[in-house]
């Protein structure tokens, strides 16, 4: 992509992922603190729950960018323009 290392495409890609996956964390964070507060029996919420829930969102996120910015780097621009 015009000189663009594996790299570089995978940072552009994933940036935008990634703060939307770190926003949903903190709303799903707030949200589920709300919602717990109604009811009688309540059991305290763990930071590590979010954190561990946050890696695996992360994680999946990464690897799914990951994968898509690959395959669009192994893929060759001319062909592709050719075929349109």
């Amino acid at each position: 992509m015009l000189g663009a290392t594996a790299g570089s495409i995978l940072l552009l890609l994933s940036r935008d992922f990634l703060r939307l996956v770190l926003l949903a964390k903190l709303v799903a964070w707030y949200a589920s603190r709300q919602w717990l507060e109604h009811f009688a029996y309540r059991i305290p919420l763990s930071p590590w729950y979010f954190a561990a829930a946050g890696g695996t969102a992360l994680g999946v996120a990464l690897v799914t960018v990951g994968f898509q910015s690959l395959r669009a780097t192994r893929t060759n621009p001319a062909a592709t323009l050719k075929s349109y």
